[in-house]
């Protein structure tokens, strides 16, 4: 295998990206980020098995998500092609992918049929609905999730109807999950020598992201209703106009209440019997945020943000993307991250949000052309130049 940047994370971890689309591809994307070596599997060009899905290769969303990984071309549906897979098995840590469940065992990658080549092996799986059920072989997409996972229900204005929210956050949160169970899937095999099939859906994330949400029915009874900017239980937070804008002002509890009341010099609110408690301002919650209109209203966003954040009360502003990468802060820690790519030039790409002390900041490498390493990666594993052409001519990468 590689010997590339071991002093890295997960550079002595060999990963097969069978995956697609969004959330598999995020699941790869983190062991791709600690530069383990990940080889991205495409389907050869011929077999259009990715039917377009996850953009254009050059586009934005595509070079961002597969960046740090080799590229494989390989037909899975071809013999040979199978055979070359479970040879690459056989020296591999982990494989990844987001098929339908009946179609890994179609193919024969299921775990079983790993395991029985390699029992080191970690099958990673990311389904829409679960790897069994009643709905586990229906297609799965993000905002399916994001509505059967009751994510839309409790998003947008009340009375609205159902919102979804602006970013894929099924497909986000599953291929993370995913990425939290393999890295605890290889700290297990330490200690067992084996590896285990680790899987989760679009479902099962969504659900478990609903977080606090969930709890109010589960142990409360209680149906969450939409809440718009409003946060759905602490009070005064939400989104609040000024002079020339809106912010954020996030004031729970009783000692953000007084430092509120005391940056805007509002003794008649703190002293209001209506507003006395959390529970009280809560419930006369749109009368407070209309009297606390009538005080912002005199100072711009940037005054009453600088003010807020003196006196402890947390307060930003509320940015459109472009603003966002432009502020201080996020130009500080770094979230864009410089590629150089062949063909498109420098451009630039999130990093990823985890920081390690110890690990040194390296740089990213581009997203690859379909089968840009094929024949590099078959060498690593044993595949002669002649082979390699044979594989070519038949169709197999």
């Amino acid at each position: 295998m590689t010997n590339r940047h071991q002093q890295l994370p997960l550079s002595r971890f060999t990963v097969l990206d069978l995956t697609r689309v969004r959330s598999g591809p995020t699941a790869a994307w983190h062991p791709a980020d600690s530069l383990g070596n990940v080889i991205k599997i495409h389907w050869t060009a011929h077999m259009n098995a990715e039917g377009g899905m996850g953009g254009a290769r050059h586009g934005p969303d595509f070079q961002n998500i597969h960046r740090n990984k080799r590229s494989l071309t390989l037909n899975l549906k071809h013999a040979e092609g199978t055979n070359v897979l479970m040879r690459m098995v056989d020296q591999a840590d982990v494989v990844v992918e987001n098929f339908r469940p009946d179609v890994k065992h179609r193919l024969g990658i299921d775990y079983e049929s790993l395991a029985k080549r390699n029992p080191r092996i970690i099958l990673a799986s990311v389904s829409g609905f679960g790897q069994s059920g009643p709905y586990s072989n229906r297609p799965g997409f993000d905002q399916v999730a994001q509505g059967m996972g009751g994510l839309m229900s409790i998003t947008g204005l009340p009375g609205q109807g159902p919102v979804r929210v602006g970013v894929p956050i099924a497909d986000l949160t599953a291929g993370m999950y995913a990425a939290i169970g393999i890295l605890i899937a290889l700290l297990q095999r330490e200690e067992t020598g084996k590896g285990q099939w680790v899987h989760t859906s679009l479902l099962e994330a969504q659900i478990a992201m609903l977080d606090f949400q969930a709890a109010r029915w589960l142990i409360g009874g209680e149906v969450p209703p939409q809440a718009g900017n409003n946060h759905p239980t602490s009070t005064p937070t939400g989104v609040f106009a000024t002079a020339d804008g809106y912010i954020n002002i996030a004031s729970a509890g009783e000692t953000m209440w007084e430092r509120l009341c005391g940056v805007l010099q509002a003794d008649d609110l703190f002293d209001n019997p209506n507003y006395v408690t959390e529970q009280s301002r809560h419930k006369h919650r749109d009368a407070l945020n209309e009297d606390l209109a009538v005080y912002l209203q005199y100072r711009t966003s940037q005054e009453w943000i600088d003010a807020l954040n003196d006196a402890g009360v947390p307060s930003g502003p509320i940015y459109d993307i472009d603003e966002m990468f432009a502020d201080p802060q996020v130009e500080h820690v770094g979230v864009a991250k410089p590629v150089q790519h062949p063909q498109l030039g420098e451009i630039q790409v999130l990093k990823n949000a985890i920081n390690l002390s110890s690990t040194p900041d390296v740089d990213y490498r581009p997203t690859p052309e379909r089968g840009e390493h094929t024949d590099t990666v078959l060498a690593e594993f044993g595949y002669s130049a002649e082979e390699i052409e044979r594989f070519r001519t038949a169709g197999v990468v």
